[in-house]
């Protein structure tokens, strides 16, 4: 239970793990922090709502025999003057312990979460709620220390007295003082938050881009400058596509864009990614051991859905290492570590699709993992394991012309797709789907020959259409196509 400056939210997980599933998300827009600057005190009002959802929030945690709970409050609830009240009751309804989150804890919790849902990321985290603004350093795993300015959304329209000319210089005087962005210069703004998501989904809208999901959407620094500009200047029910963000969220979305404007100006870094996960999935990290950690949420999720959706999970776990071999034997197809991850994902998803009918196993295998609930993956990595399984069920020769997921892509990792695409039309049609096969029928590059190597027990299993495959997969990587019967 999430109690933040503007919204009230409640996200019930499948289990604690490094890939976190939720089961169940809800947000109740309260506006806590709609005047606390001005008078140092939630508005009654507000605390009403916040109350009914909390209880609400409570009901459906006994509903769904919730093992364990955890709620937090943020800046709202720290500044105003009958905050401990407020936290009190609050406490009494949730039947838990309300965590009071300092400025710091904050900063660095949503740091946390950027490192759990992003892959090696490398910039600023900045956390936009309705009262604070939280700004962070990450590196990988590291996370710096954090800062925290009165810049929330609420806040902003407070103190500015709804007037956009004196919120905009408030923004201005306030941001050279985050000494934090002197660090962002060429490296990535990591954007948290439901105002700067509703941003950045009016931008994904605006221009028309093929992959509606927001984690790891990327807008670059000059676009985002650009966008800004428009949205803080202009009236919100003006902007176009502005259906797609909610009536209770426009009224922000200036002060927002406002606040990502000047950082971006400031902190000049390359581009703006948004991240989904954040203060929440911060915390929950945190309680994880250090090995639990240390695991990768994309393996893990996959694994999750081959388990849950293939014929045969040791079959892709098979694939796994069927098509380790394969790329290892393969010197131009080397593989970055990052492209080795995605393999391996894309070859625990490849067979999550099979109950769909055959003409549309391919088109829904595309969907689904294009918008699965997938952590440290960025779009073009979506883009890559999707359209990967989507040619191991339509073929090579299909004309994708309308899957304009293919935008995303370079030339270079559409190539590889096709390659790995391949690769899988190899291994189904030999394997069945069923484990124990590919173990005993290595695939690899021997020189300028491409080498499918069949034990005499199984090679009943090879005909024209296996031969046919290997062909197409051989064309592919320029060698020449040879079966190899061994003992």
């Amino acid at each position: 239970m999430d109690i933040g400056s503007n919204s009230v939210r409640l996200v019930v997980y499948e289990g604690l793990s490094r890939a976190l599933t939720p089961i169940f998300n809800e947000k109740a827009l309260c506006g806590l922090g709609r005047e606390v600057l001005s008078t140092g005190r939630l508005p009654q009002d507000a605390v009403d709502r916040a109350y009914a959802a909390l209880k609400r929030f409570r009901a459906l945690c006994d509903a769904m025999e919730v093992g364990e709970v955890h709620a937090l409050a943020t800046a709202a609830a720290r500044d105003a003057e009958n905050g401990p009240a407020f936290i009190a009751e609050c406490e009494a309804i949730c039947g838990t312990r309300i965590e009071l989150l300092t400025g710091k804890r904050e900063a660095e919790l949503a740091a946390a979460g950027v490192v759990a849902g992003i892959y090696a990321p490398d910039g600023i985290v900045g956390d936009l709620g309705g009262g604070s603004l939280e700004l962070v350093d990450v590196k990988g795993r590291s996370v710096g220390a954090g800062v925290t300015l009165p810049l929330g959304g609420l806040a902003l329209q407070d103190r500015s007295a709804r007037s956009p000319r004196k919120a905009e210089k408030i923004v201005r005087d306030t941001i050279p003082e985050a000494e934090v962005l002197a660090n962002l210069a060429g490296r990535t703004f990591y954007a948290v938050g439901g105002t700067w998501r509703a941003l950045a989904r009016l931008h994904m809208f605006t221009k028309g881009y093929p992959l509606h999901v927001m984690h790891g959407y990327v807008i670059p620094a000059r676009e985002a400058l650009d966008f800004t500009r428009i949205v803080h200047r202009a009236d919100a029910e003006a902007l176009a596509h502005i259906d797609v963000v909610s009536d209770a969220r426009r009224p922000l979305l200036a002060y927002g864009a406002l606040v990502l404007e000047n950082i971006v100006r400031q902190g000049k870094p390359s581009e703006v990614v948004i991240s989904a996960l954040g203060v929440r999935e911060g915390l929950l990290n945190s309680l994880m051991p250090e090995e639990e950690r240390a695991r990768d949420p994309l393996l893990i999720a996959a694994a999750e859905m081959n388990v849950l959706r293939s014929r045969s999970p040791h079959h892709g776990e098979d694939l796994v290492a069927w098509t380790d071999g394969f790329f290892a034997s393969a010197p131009v197809l080397e593989e970055a570590e990052d492209e080795k991850r995605l393999r391996r994902a894309a070859c625990l998803l490849a067979d999550v699709s099979w109950r769909a009918h055959p003409d549309y196993r391919g088109e829904q295998s595309l969907n689904m993992i294009a918008h699965a609930a997938l952590a440290c993956i960025d779009h073009p990595g979506r883009a890559y394991i999707a359209l990967s399984v989507y040619f191991r069920h339509m073929g090579l020769n299909t004309d994708e012309s309308d899957t304009r997921i293919l935008e995303l892509l370079t030339t270079g990792m559409l190539d590889r797709a096709r390659i790995l695409g391949a690769v899988m039309r190899v291994a189904y049609v030999l394997s069945a789907a069923m484990p124990g096969i590919l173990p005993r029928m290595p695939l690899t590059v021997q020189g300028d020959q491409l080498v499918l190597s069949v034990p005499r027990k199984l090679v009943s299993l090879v005909n024209d259409r296996v031969y046919n495959r290997l062909r197409q997969l051989a064309k592919l990587i320029g060698r020449e196509p040879l079966l190899a019967q061994g003992d």
